[in-house]
């Protein structure tokens, strides 16, 4: 984030999540969302003021009559702000916005889209005609003092602090209503803004302490009134302060997920020691890329399987990058499977992947909007997961998404509905010792086999002896995966163009052929992606 030289600022965070799956975008351009046509907020202002290397800001809004004009609002701002920067404009079709335009149109969209985009701001010029006013020219002009509010009129949102005093475990708001404290940190689903809240009379000090959602109108109202009568304060006025308090506490949470969302990737090139780079980008620059790979795996302790083990790691390595591939491992008891996957998981950096034992059926629903997206998703035992825990599981292989309606109660008894939203893509790797049963997974996967020879056996028998008799560098064996963690964090989303891939022909006998087309594509460029560092790197995404 604090390296982003190009940000695209979108009307809302749905538009933003839509724009993080083209790699194409996010290999160029950082994306943040707005909430809405006049969601620009204090935490959007701050974060463009701190982007030292901040070339252009591109405002992508839906193309509609307030589209454009709240980017032709939000452009003069900006200009306020940063006026040694590009402010540009994407021109999108009438009628459309960013999670439209996915559902009529290719990802080349995108790229033409902001290719063409109207420049509003540069240091050259202002398009925009220097006799409209601007927010500054506002602010600076002289109050009318004979229509000034007295003390039975509602306060002007013009008089409310519009920032929030965030510290660490305490949020801060005040207004010349009422000091507003909030205790903690705020959830991190949307679908609720519960908090600790104390109200505080701004004069005596006195406070009303209590915990509300402030996403249910009638225990606002509530609060409201006790606090009123309580403190001495009028009640309408309070319930105003709420109202902009929860509006200034959603825009908070939202944009810190939006940039969690966003660091995620790149915090993890910074957990590189400068040295270790160096190796990985000229281990990774060398030819036999694929054989020195495997080598490696196995002096990590992978015993034996070949083949399968440098399959897996291939598939394993695609949980960040456009399109991601999932394995089914099949074996009877006993035979390893979920040593092979703990094993080949471990390559993956932590912040990369999930490994799981158990998954209830409800749980895949209940994670943050972006905690699973370009996750490796390990699970140790498909046979024990219920048939909704595989939908779930199933939707973020295939789609990228889940989406579920459900419902509460609230404090009055009454039952509300809901949108939960949990955005992928995922990788994963899951083990069964009865995969042909898994029809609809195995349509999504590759399906592998461990071996189960007897030659395999002497081989892990072996290693267990040498292992118990101290004979196996157990340190080396970290050292090696650290090493495959750190030439994955290395590996960058690509586009990846095949022009070899309409000579394949797969065996008209093959077990849902469609899709194992799809998946044999898909495979073919992640080994290209393995391979980026190798001579003229793979041309990432315009």
């Amino acid at each position: 984030m604090a390296e982003t030289k190009k940000l695209i600022l979108t009307e809302s965070i749905i538009d933003a999540a839509t724009l993080h799956q083209q790699a194409g975008i996010t290999s160029e351009y950082t994306v943040l969302a707005c909430y809405g046509t006049n969601g620009f907020t204090i935490e959007h202002e701050q974060v463009i003021k701190e982007l030292k290397h901040l070339e252009e800001v591109v405002i992508f809004f839906d193309g509609d009559e307030a589209g454009r004009e709240g980017a032709k609002k939000l452009s003069t701002k900006l200009h306020e702000i940063r006026n040694e920067i590009i402010i540009s404009q994407v021109n999108t079709p009438e009628g459309e916005d960013v999670n439209s335009l996915t559902q009529s149109h290719n990802e080349d969209i995108f790229a033409h889209l902001l290719q063409s985009r109207d420049i509003l701001f540069s240091i050259e010029k202002k398009i925009y005609s220097q006799a409209e006013p601007t927010s500054t020219a506002s602010k600076e002009q002289p109050a009318n003092t004979q229509s000034q509010p007295d003390n039975t009129t509602a306060t002007k949102a013009s008089d409310k602090s519009t920032a929030l005093d965030i510290q660490s475990h305490r949020i801060f708001y005040r207004t010349v209503t009422a000091n507003y404290y909030i205790k903690g940190s705020l959830q991190g689903n949307f679908d609720a803004l519960r908090v600790s809240l104390d109200i505080e009379h701004p004069l005596n000090g006195r406070k009303s302490r209590s915990k509300v959602d402030l996403y249910e109108d009638k225990q606002v109202e509530k609060l409201s009134r006790d606090a009123s009568d309580k403190l001495d304060l009028r009640a309408d006025m309070v319930q105003l302060d709420l109202e902009e308090l929860t509006s200034l506490l959603e825009h908070h949470r939202e944009l810190t997920s939006s940039k969690n969302a966003l660091d995620k990737s790149k915090a993890a090139t910074l957990q590189i020691p400068p040295h270790v780079e160096i190796k990985c980008k000229e281990f990774l620059s060398k030819p036999n890329l694929i054989k020195r790979l495997n080598d490696l795996i196995g002096q990590a302790g992978v015993v034996g399987e070949e083949t399968n083990r440098i399959f897996l790691f291939g598939i394993a390595s695609s949980y960040k990058m456009p399109e991601t591939l999932h394995a089914l491992i099949q074996g009877s008891s006993g035979s390893g499977k979920t040593h092979l996957l703990a094993k080949v998981s471990n390559f993956i950096p932590k912040e990369g992947r999930k490994n799981f034992t158990r998954v209830t059926e409800g749980s895949l629903y209940n994670y943050g909007m972006y905690d699973l997206s370009h996750q490796l998703i390990c699970i140790e035992d498909l046979d024990g997961m219920k048939e909704e825990a595989q939908l779930a599981f199933r939707e973020l292989q295939s789609k990228g998404v889940i989406i579920s309606s459900t419902s509460s109660k609230d404090e009055n008894g009454n039952v509300n509905a809901y949108e939960r939203i949990v955005y992928g893509p995922i990788a994963s790797m899951a083990c069964t010792t009865k995969g042909e049963i898994y029809e609809d997974n195995m349509s999504r996967c590759f399906l592998i086999a461990v071996d189960e020879s007897q030659e395999q056996t002497i081989k892990i028998i072996q290693y267990q002896n040498k292992k118990s008799a101290g004979q196996i560098d157990e340190k080396r064996e970290v050292q090696i995966t650290e090493f495959l963690q750190h030439c994955i964090r290395l590996l960058k989303p690509c586009n990846v163009i095949n022009p070899y891939a309409d000579k394949v022909n797969l065996p008209s006998e093959a077990h849902k052929i469609r899709r194992l087309n799809g998946l044999y594509q898909a495979f073919v460029k992640q080994i290209t992606l393995l391979h980026q560092y190798q001579g003229r790197p793979t041309r990432k995404a315009d």
